[in-house]
């Protein structure tokens, strides 16, 4: 049997860093920084960051990829997956992929 598993991960946060000083938020969750992408970068974009850090991370290259699940509630396009778009991003046409819409709970 063939194991199954997560070698790496990796994220990419935006480089903008918003101001806040909402308290409420603070004492909630503990989130004091906020970050925001840019008018030109898209979820995939993030995404591709991400994976590349990942992959580094497990020290494995692109090619080794079996799979690509996109977890996000923030699509580039509606009628498109992100993953997609990450998939052709990242050269992996032959693998399979598909986004997980889901929101923060």
């Amino acid at each position: 049997m063939q194991s199954i598993g997560i070698k790496g991960i990796g994220y990419y946060a935006p480089e903008n860093v918003m101001d806040t000083s909402d308290e409420w938020i603070r004492t909630r969750t503990g989130i004091t920084e906020r970050r925001f992408a840019t008018k030109e970068q898209a979820t995939s974009d993030l995404a591709c960051e991400a994976s590349l850090k990942a992959i580094e991370s497990a020290k494995i290259k692109k090619e080794d990829i079996d799979l690509i699940i996109l977890a996000t509630v923030t699509p580039d396009y509606l009628a498109q997956g992100a993953a997609c778009i990450v998939q052709h991003k990242l050269g992996l046409s032959n693998i399979p992929c598909f986004d997980l819409n889901a929101a923060c709970t």
